[in-house]
């Protein structure tokens, strides 16, 4: 690899770390979160139907486990990756949240969560799915979860990499770009703008539209 090949690619991808296992773990293929979590869905319908699930209740609880990872998602995008900590070296830890997406927004290695954040949230998640819900409903709710989950981040990768050609894609991209390019306190629904509409974070098509309902920070 030339210098100059060199230097591009650090540009668009920088590392993250002095460590070079750390800045290996921090990135990560697209296709990663798929290899991991597809089979962590078949086991969870597997088992729902093995423990007596009915199509009624695979596809409610799924509906359901859908519906929580989209609330999920805005309010960990709203406060952990937008998280500006006060104490010392809160700036750099911001940046290793989600500030370097924002520095690098097409960073293809940075695009989907890395396994080193999304086993052990899946993990936390999954236990607190199992209190509330008890088994076996547990399982298809947090098949749903995960499926929630997954169309997230390859949203989160298509919209950053592709033009989409249909309306709802279109306006999907558009949400998420406002979000990176014109004020990052709207717009943190990626996947579904459901719940910026329901807390009054859409963005508007001009900056001056926003002066009466500007978020706290």
């Amino acid at each position: 690899m030339g210098s100059s090949e060199r230097t591009t690619k650090l540009a668009a991808s920088p590392d993250l770390f002095e460590n070079r296992v750390l800045n290996f773990f921090s990135r990560v293929h697209p296709s990663v979160p798929a290899l991991i979590f597809l089979p962590v869905i078949a086991v969870m319908y597997w088992l729902a139907i093995r423990d007596g699930s009915g199509a009624v209740s695979l596809i409610g609880f799924t509906a359901l486990g859908l519906l929580i990872w989209t609330l999920s998602e805005y309010w960990l995008h709203r406060l952990l990756f937008h998280w500006h900590p006060k104490f010392k070296g809160g700036d750099e830890l911001n940046f290793i949240i989600h500030g370097v997406h924002h520095d690098h927004p097409n960073d293809r290695m940075r695009l989907v969560m890395p396994p080193a954040v999304s086993i052990p949230l899946a993990a936390i998640f999954f236990g607190a799915f199992l209190l509330v819900f008890g088994t076996p409903a547990v399982f298809p709710a947090f098949a749903g979860f995960l499926v929630g989950y997954l169309f997230y981040d390859y949203t989160h990768y298509y919209v950053h990499h592709f033009v989409p050609k249909s309306r709802i894609g279109k306006k999907v991209r558009e949400h998420h770009m406002r979000h990176h390019f014109q004020d990052h306190r709207f717009g943190y629904g990626v996947s579904s703008p459901l719940w910026d509409h329901a807390f009054n974070t859409v963005p508007k098509s001009r900056r001056s539209d926003r002066s009466d309902d500007r978020p706290e920070d």
